[in-house]
């Protein structure tokens, strides 16, 4: 998660350092200083978003991200999509990663959504069905915003409902036992790959890709899975699709609940509550 990485990668560089005097040439050496490209790459992009969100509240003395302008490491492609089997020997292999990594990490593949978003999700941002993300962070609450920085509003299926409910949280839904945001998922997905003996290790990321794809198995579009996973361009249609396509997007997140459930569980959604086989 976002915390993670700020608290592994940025703290220990620049805990003793103004905001406000962090350089580009500071950027470069944090990206240069962590060796693995993909995580250069994710601690850059935090570190970038806090500073913008400085920036967008006027933040006394910081008027530049010392992020922009910094090279990425190119990295490789990754389409990693679980299989219909995979996913089955996944769903017992779960629980051992604990109770609410457990329930995190089946939230990112029943709802497709961002990893670092589903740890950070709030009971008040969960309303009549609907999760509702503002775009920005919300210090007072711990929410981070929104990848792209736009809200953004995903029906969740009665699975998720059911982990919801089984858990009964007060704050954030996926709460560690301080009361925080659950973390190292990445960890747990990777020590349950060791015991699966599973060579191409999966992520939390490919969890919410295996939901687009199976969106586009399903029959539905690549645009309601650009929708539904907040994949958006920022045009001005956006701000007005945000309701336009409900129902479907309620139509489209049950059916792709149901399917995965079926491989989950071996019965779908729809007769099997979710909760009753965790």
């Amino acid at each position: 998660s976002t915390d993670d990485l700020i608290k592994s990668y940025v703290i220990p560089k620049w805990g003793k350092l103004q905001a406000a005097d962090i350089s580009r040439g500071d950027a470069k050496a944090l990206k240069a200083g962590i060796s693995a490209p993909i995580v250069a790459n994710q601690v850059l992009a935090s570190v970038s978003a806090i500073f913008s969100w400085a920036i967008r509240e006027e933040i006394r003395g910081i008027a530049i991200n010392p992020c922009i302008g910094v090279e990425r490491n190119a990295t490789r492609s990754r389409e990693r999509i679980l299989s219909d089997s995979e996913i089955s020997q996944f769903s017992t292999a779960f629980e051992s990663a604990g109770l609410i990594r457990s329930m995190a990490l089946k939230t990112i593949l029943l709802s497709g959504q961002r990893p670092g978003e589903v740890a950070h999700m709030r009971m008040e941002h969960l309303k009549d069905g609907w999760w509702e993300m503002p775009g920005d962070p919300v210090p007072e609450l711990g929410w981070l915003g929104t990848k792209n920085g736009q809200s953004h509003r995903v029906w969740l299926p009665k699975p998720v409902l059911g982990i919801i409910a089984e858990l009964e949280p007060k704050g954030f839904v996926f709460a560690n036992s301080a009361g925080g945001p659950i973390d190292k998922l990445d960890t747990a997905l990777r020590a349950i790959c060791t015991t699966l003996k599973v060579e191409d290790r999966v992520t939390p990321r490919d969890l919410r890709r295996t939901h687009g794809t199976t969106i586009t198995g399903l029959g539905f579009s690549r645009d309601s899975m650009d929708r539904i996973q907040n994949h958006r361009d920022g045009r001005v249609r956006d701000v007005y699709d945000r309701h336009t396509y409900s129902d479907e997007n309620k139509k489209i997140m049950e059916a792709v609940a149901d399917r995965l459930s079926f491989l989950l569980n071996g019965n779908p959604a729809n007769v099997l509550p979710f909760k009753q086989a965790i």
